[in-house]
Formats: structure tokens, sequence, C-alpha cells
């Protein structure tokens, strides 16, 4: 029976750096569009309202999982020749977007509409209004339901390797096969997970008990 090594572990820590940087992708990305969709689903324009309201509840309505399989199957099936690095980046990026855009949506619509209302009085247009006074606050507000959204991508990221892609959790299972020590593999793949996702969590209670705080 192999015992788990140096080199078990480097193997490891290149399944994280792949689980890192396919957050850092979906989030990045996500928060972009998301932003779109934030925007969309409070403007003034019925049918942008309508359309990103549909949108995010075909991204919420579905299990991760099956999005992962319809970006990566349905464009084999569209004929393009797509790896899966690229389809799982498609896939979160996609899926994050309609997260954090019903997130950021429920932040611009707790901003006080006296704020907005002043900003026009003042002549500020539709951009400024909102760069420089709504979604300031709008973020702050949301801040910590988006480091909530943040630390389910990063567990999400196991589901990526339902399509062959190696994070963490399948760099895992490779190495669990290898060794035959699947409890202590997993151990070491759980503890990994949680020393990233809990001061991440805490982080996002500090933040939220500091808002409740200054609220009052």
């Amino acid at each position: 029976m192999a015992t788990i090594g140096p080199n078990e572990l480097f193997f490891l820590m290149q399944g994280l750096k792949w689980t890192l940087a396919l957050t850092l992708i979906g989030f990045i990305g996500g928060g972009v569009f998301g932003l779109c969709v934030a925007l969309a689903r409070t403007a003034e324009n019925p049918l942008s309202r309508r359309v990103t309201a549909g949108y995010i509840a075909v991204f919420q309505g579905t299990p991760l999982l099956m999005q992962l399989f319809v970006v990566y199957y349905g464009v084999a099936l569209a004929g393009l020749d797509v790896d899966a690095w690229i389809a799982v980046a498609v896939a979160f990026t996609l899926h994050a977007s309609a997260f954090l855009g019903e997130i950021w949506r429920g932040g611009i619509q707790a901003v006080p509409k006296g704020q907005e209302e002043a900003a026009k009085a003042l002549g500020l247009h539709y951009v400024s209004r909102m760069k420089d006074v709504v979604l300031p606050q709008a973020l702050k507000i949301s801040l910590p339901a988006t480091i909530g959204f943040l630390v389910q991508l990063i567990k999400g990221t196991s589901l990526a390797a339902i399509v062959g892609f190696v994070e963490l959790s399948r760099a895992g299972q490779i190495v669990s096969n290898q060794t035959f020590k699947p409890l202590t593999v997993f151990a070491i793949v759980g503890l990994i997970y949680f020393l990233i996702c809990w001061p991440l969590s805490l982080w996002g209670a500090g933040v939220e008990k500091r808002l409740q705080t200054t609220s009052r």
C-alpha cells in the first residue's frame, strides 16, 4: 500500500491551484456580467427586467452540475472543440453572474430612494448616479451575501471533476486511487477546503455584524 508523501501532496496542491483559478475566473467574470444583470433588473425598461428575471430563474432553478453538462456537451454538439477548462470557466461565469446579479439587485433596491432622487435633482445622469451614489452603497450592503456566495462557489468547483477537470476534489480522488487511503486523503482535502472557506465565512459574518451595528 502506497504512502501519502511529498509527491501526492504536491499533486493535491496542483489541484488546489486550479480550484482557486477557477473560482477567481468564475467570480470575476460573474461579477462583471452580474453587475450588468443587476442594473438590467433595476432598470426602468420592463423588457430588460423580464429577460434578466428569466435568466436568473433558469440558473437559480437548475443544479450547477446540470449547467456544467449543458455547457460542456452543448458546445460539443454545436461542433466546437472546446476543452474542459474553457467550458467549466464559462459555466461558472454564467452561474455566478445570475446569483451575484440577484444579490446586487437586492443591494441596489435596499439603497434609500431619496439617495437617487437627490442625485437626479443635482442633475447627475444615470451612469454618474449609479457609479457615484447608488452602487457604492449597494455593494456595501450586499457584501456579506457576496462573500457567502464566494464560499459556495469555492465548494462548487468540486463538481467540475464530472467533465474531466482536475481540481482539488478530483486530485484527491486520483491520489486516493493510487494510495488506497481514501479516508486520509479526503481528510486532507476537506481540511484544505476548510482552511480556505472558514476565514471567508468569519469575514462575512464580521461584515454583516458591523453593518447591523452601523445601521442602528
